[in-house]
C-alpha cells in the first residue's frame, strides 16, 4: 500500500544486531567465511606431535641447563656439530660433556631424540642463541645443536693386544704412519670397526689426533674402536713383533698383492702410510712384508680407501670356510 515504506519498523536500522539478510550477503556471507589456515600439528590439542612437543619441553625443563656465556678466547672448541652427527655420537655412547641447542626441540625428531638421550645420560643441556652456537662451533654448520666432546683418552699400543686376547680373537691392528688428515683417520676408524680390527695406532707427532672432525667422520666408530698413541712408531712395531705379530706395510711398489699375503690369518699389524709420502724409511724397513693394492696405473687411492681394501682382504682370509 502507498505509504507502507514509511511505516515505522519497515526498514531495518543500520546498527541492528542481526544485520542485513537480503541478497547474496548476510547469512550466506557469514557461512562462506573461512576459518583461517590449519594450525600446525604441534599446535593442535590432542595431536601426537603436540604431545611429543609438550613431553620434550617438560624433559628440557627438568634437565639442568643455562644460557651459554660467550666463549673466552682460547677456550676449548672441540665440538661435534649438526643434528645427524650429534645424534650418532649420543647413540653410540661416546663421551659428551655438554649438549648445546638453540632451536625448538619439537622442530625436528633428531633433536628431540638427542635431548632424550642426553637427559637419560645426565648430560647437561645448555640453551643458547644461534649466534652463541656459531661462536662455539667456530663457524661450522651446527643446525641449532652441537655437542662438546671431552679430551680423548688414548690407549697404549699394548692395550690393543690385550683387547684381542680378552675377546679370544686373533689380533688385527692398524698403524698409521704420518696420516695428518683427520678425515682419513675418521674413515680408517670406520673401516676398522667394519672389519673387526682391535684398534688403531697413531703417532704422537706429525699425525692426526682424535678431534671433533674425527668423531664426526667416524660416524660413531670412534666410540667402538680404541685409538692408541705411540711416541715412536718403529719401537711400537718392534714390540708388536716381539709379541708374535706380523707387520705388513702397504706401498704402491710392494712385493706382493695384499690379497695374497700368506700371514693374514696370523696376529697382524697393517701399516698405512701417508698418501703423498708413503711409508717412512724406518717404518718400511721394520715391516715383515710390504704389499700393494693392484690398481690401474693412472689411478691412486687415498690412505683411508687403501686401509679399507686391505682390511677387507684380511677379513676374507679369516672368514670361516
Amino acid at each position: 500500500m502507498a505509504g507502507n515504506s514509511r511505516r515505522r519498523g519497515a526498514v531495518r536500522k543500520p546498527g541492528s544486531k542481526k544485520g542485513a539478510t537480503a541478497g547474496s550477503g548476510g547469512k550466506g556471507r557469514r557461512s562462506l567465511q573461512g576459518r583461517g589456515p590449519t594450525p600446525k600439528a604441534v599446535e593442535r590439542t590432542g595431536h601426537p606431535a603436540a604431545a611429543r612437543k609438550a613431553a620434550a619441553e617438560r624433559r628440557a625443563e627438568a634437565a639442568p641447563r643455562r644460557r651459554v656465556p660467550p666463549a673466552p678466547a682460547g677456550a676449548d672448541r672441540e665440538v661435534v656439530a649438526g643434528r645427524n652427527a650429534v645424534l650418532e655420537l649420543l647413540t653410540t655412547g661416546a663421551p659428551v660433556a655438554e649438549l648445546h641447542f638453540a632451536v625448538d626441540p619439537a622442530s625436528d625428531h633428531r633433536l628431540t631424540q638427542a635431548l632424550e638421550l642426553a637427559a637419560a645420560r645426565d648430560i647437561p643441556l645448555r640453551e643458547g642463541s644461534r649466534a652463541e652456537l656459531d661462536q662455539l662451533s667456530g663457524g661450522a654448520v651446527h643446525q641449532g645443536v652441537l655437542a662438546r666432546v671431552p679430551p680423548y683418552e688414548y690407549a697404549q699400543p699394548a692395550d690393543l693386544l690385550t683387547r684381542a686376547t680378552e675377546r679370544g680373537e686373533v689380533p688385527l691392528i692398524v698403524l698409521l704412519d704420518g696420516i695428518t688428515d683427520p678425515h682419513n683417520l675418521g674413515a680408517v676408524l670406520r673401516s676398522a670397526a667394519a672389519f673387526g680390527a682391535h684398534g688403531v695406532v697413531v703417532g704422537q707427532r706429525r699425525a692426526a689426533g682424535m678431534s671433533a672432525a674425527v668423531w664426526k667422520v667416524s660416524a660413531g666408530a670412534a666410540a667402538r674402536v680404541p685409538v692408541a698413541r705411540a711416541t715412536n712408531l718403529v719401537r711400537a712395531l718392534q714390540e708388536y713383533q716381539r709379541a708374535g705379530c706380523f707387520v705388513v706395510g702397504l706401498a704402491g711398489d710392494g712385493e706382493v698383492p695384499v690379497g695374497q699375503v700368506q700371514v693374514a690369518t696370523e696376529p697382524l699389524v697393517v701399516v698405512i702410510g701417508a698418501e703423498d709420502k708413503g711409508l717412512s724409511r724406518l717404518v718400511r724397513e721394520t715391516c715383515d712384508v710390504v704389499a700393494h693394492i693392484p690398481i690401474s696405473a693412472v689411478e691412486s687411492l687415498n690412505a683411508a680407501v687403501a686401509a679399507g681394501i686391505a682390511l677387507y682382504q684380511v677379513a676374507e682370509h679369516r672368514r670361516p670356510a
